[in-house]
């Protein structure tokens, strides 16, 4: 199979397409799982050099063409950065000969000139030279080696080996550790498990480098008194166990303070909070001046976050500012210090909605910057970054941010002035835009696309006008397939409340027959299903292919993962995945079935994770499903972990009955419907012990259902070969229970 160094972006192989003329083709799974569907649905990757030009690497090229480009945001041009197959060479080099590779693949860093690449592959950390091809090694051991970033000034790498962090000077090649206290449960610079994936948004972000390239911020956790979660690799001829530690709701969480090492001194000074009590240390950040660091603790129900101010020096604090909220306060990014002003903004829900405060550095409220029925949305940005804020230019006084104020399904570009004042919305066309400013703010990059409307790449002037396209949608996917379009509306709950809702009718609709319908569903919280986006990833194909074949799709958010307002994200406090979020579900289930076109005899549900879960609840609390597909469910949320579980449910002796009415596992005897049940059996995320649990329960209840287990895979399921097969056997589970296929 070919290598492809970097991040991982497509293998490529051959692919037997169907002999049809393309204007009779219809969708398969073969070709959704194909690298013909992924190079028609992707984007080239992008990013910003302080220069103010582009980088890219564009994988919709053939890959023997694929290489890193410059792009001219003002002219359009483009211009490869170097040769690739001189780069491969070098590379292949340094490699043992199993681990050659066949395309450059997407750096983990630049530069800011943009003349090295960093990049981390087959235990090897190194820098590519873009003008002349030469590797550089930086690590090449045969110990642990994660987490490369380089310092902002371009001077040095850093990285985690066995859990401490080392940095290497670039000019002069030489490597010096900076921690030294790193064991297998003493974690220096990189995170816990739950931190990962709980506080940090799925990024191991667990040191900073200092603006001015002279220090580096980190956690240290010590996850000792963690609980050990074990899988079973059964691949050797003695099965061996595989360790996590990771803590269920109740119990020890890691522990976790925050330091500062100087790369001169190689000394640590601990951020001094032993007068404050928490429980979590989720965000760190440093002030421009490089000589303070604002530190963000929060308590163990999650309803207190307090912002202190840090000497770099000393690890002294003072208290800035405290949030708070009846449920949950939720972490985010959009904390900013302004360098020409004693003033800071920051997000807050503290209204119900999610808006845009500025604040003096003694922690008192200068003014509201947003405000009003909705909310800000992150629209992406660094990696494990919610930051809704996209660019601040301090010498106009004006912030560039997303929201959702035009629609709680679109999220759009807005810019504000510092005041307050001059709200206005700067992107078009109506859809889901996801922003990336220039270092200077004079250009961004727009990725927009709608529900009826392909992904779009553009290069913007900041003042608005369109400079050009570096990716335009092509409809010849759709004309080849005959895609079908989706349609926006609202439906009413019982109470009023207005619901987003989307629906895919099938090939050739006629509303005077009745249908099968599949709905699907997520419902957690501030996760809405229903935006106005393109659906292009293979779920979304998936989707399409079941309309093809006869079948209507269905979503509809309930209020709670609507992304609406806090204020209804908080109904569902102490009852994850209870009433309130399946009597919305019901709402939308109850008008579907007024509707002429429907055969209410034959519905289907069907979700994966928290989807997963809302399908057993549905089949557990009601009979209007004739089937369901639920992968990877929570089935009790006594087997998830402390952060997730207890943000909303509290720790269980607090919350002894919500435990107990959500458990799905208690209620499995009550299963209506056929149910096809799928999970992998090394998930570190929702661990396997969730679906044993329940269907052990359906067996001492006598009720048979389907089963699919997929060997020491994990949450994702994700690897091709597993992909192409669960998407199968949910076809053959919908083509049997419901009236689907040819």
């Amino acid at each position: 199979m070919a290598k492809i160094l970097g991040h991982p972006v497509l293998f490529l192989f051959l692919i037997t397409l169907h002999p049809a003329m393309a204007e009779e083709e219809r969708l398969t799974l073969e070709w959704i799982f194909s690298d013909d569907r992924r190079l028609a649905t992707a984007a080239p990757k992008h990013a910003w050099l302080d220069t103010g030009d582009i980088v890219l690497y564009d994988i919709t090229k053939k890959q023997s063409e694929r290489t890193i480009e410059l792009l001219d945001p003002e002219t359009g041009q483009r211009e490869p950065l170097i040769d690739p197959h001189k780069a491969i060479d070098n590379i292949s080099s340094i490699l043992k000969p199993e681990e050659s590779i066949e395309e450059l693949g997407w750096p983990e860093a630049f530069t800011p000139d943009g003349r090295l690449a960093l990049y981390q592959s087959s235990g090897y950390i190194f820098l590519l030279d873009l003008q002349t091809a030469a590797v550089t090694i930086i690590t090449g051991t045969d110990q642990d080696e994660s987490s490369p970033l380089l310092s902002p000034d371009g001077k040095w790498t850093s990285f985690i080996r066995n859990n401490d962090i080392y940095a290497w000077n670039i000019e002069h090649k030489e490597e010096i550790r900076l921690t030294t206290s790193g064991t297998e449960t003493l974690l220096n610079g990189t995170v816990s498990w739950v931190y990962w994936e709980e506080l940090l948004n799925r990024a191991d972000r667990g040191y900073v480098w200092s603006p001015d390239s002279t220090a580096i911020a980190y956690l240290q956790t010590d996850e000792a008194a963690v609980g050990t979660m074990h899988y079973v690799d059964f691949e050797p001829n003695m099965p061996r166990l595989v360790k996590q530690r990771h803590p269920k709701p109740g119990e020890t969480n890691p522990s976790v303070r925050a330091g500062v090492v100087g790369l001169n001194s190689r000394e640590t000074v601990w951020i001094d909070l032993d007068a404050y009590s928490y429980e979590y240390l989720p965000r760190i950040k440093w002030l421009p001046d490089s000589d303070q660091l604002a530190v963000q603790t929060m308590n163990r129900t999650q309803t207190i976050v307090d912002l202190f101010l840090a000497s770099r020096e000393t690890g002294k604090v003072s208290h800035l500012l405290r949030e708070t909220d009846s449920g949950w306060v939720d972490i985010h990014d959009d904390l900013y210090f302004l360098t020409n002003s004693e003033t800071f903004l920051w997000r807050s829900e503290r209204s119900g909605y999610a808006h845009l405060y500025r604040f003096d550095m003694q922690g008192n409220l200068i003014n509201q910057l947003t405000s009003g029925n909705w909310a800000l949305k992150s629209s992406g940005g660094t990696a494990g970054m919610d930051q809704a804020v996209n660019y601040l230019n301090e010498e106009t006084g004006t912030i560039y941010f997303t929201g959702l104020k035009r629609s709680s399904t679109q999220r759009h570009l807005y810019r504000v002035d510092l005041n307050g004042k001059n709200l206005e919305q700067i992107s078009e066309p109506d859809g889901s835009h996801a922003v990336y400013f220039s270092p200077n703010g004079d250009y961004y990059i727009d990725s927009h696309s709608a529900i009826d409307r392909r992904p779009t790449l553009v290069v913007q002037k900041t003042g608005g006008e369109l400079k050009h396209a570096i990716k335009t949608p092509s409809n010849e996917i759709s004309e080849r397939f005959k895609l079908l379009e989706w349609e926006l509306f609202t439906i009413a709950a019982r109470d009023g409340f207005t619901m987003p809702a989307a629906m895919l009718k099938p090939l050739n609709f006629d509303p005077n027959k009745k249908y099968p319908v599949v709905t699907y569903v997520y419902g957690g919280p501030s996760a809405p299903s229903v935006v106005n986006s393109w659906a292009g990833g293979s779920r979304g194909y998936f989707h399409q292919l079941l309309a093809n074949h006869g079948a209507i799709i269905f979503k509809v958010d309930n209020r709670s993962a609507a992304g609406k307002s806090k204020i209804d994200a908080n109904t569902i406090l102490n009852q994850l995945y209870g009433p309130i979020e399946l009597n919305d579900l019901m709402d939308g289930i109850t008008w579907l079935k007024q509707q002429e076109y429907v055969d209410p005899e034959q519905l289907g549900i069907w979700g994966w994770s928290g989807g997963g879960t809302m399908t057993l609840q549905s089949m557990t609390s009601t009979s209007e499903f004739t089937a369901g597909i639920s992968v990877a469910p929570v089935t009790d949320w006594h087997y998830y972990d402390t952060i997730y579980t207890e943000r909303y449910m509290k720790q269980p002796e607090k919350n002894k009955g919500g435990y107990e009415r959500t458990s799905h596992v208690n209620r499995a005897h009550n299963l209506n419907g056929r149910l096809l049940l799928v999970h992998g059996t090394y998930d570190d995320n929702v661990h396997p012990q969730n679906s044993w649990a329940f269907s052990d329960r359906l067996i001492e209840a006598g009720i048979t259902f389907d089963m699919m287990i997929y060997p020491m895979r994990k949450h994702g399921i994700s690897d091709d070969s597993a992909q192409l097969h669960i998407y199968k056997t949910m076809y053959e589970f919908w083509e049997k229970q419901l009236s689907i296929g040819d």
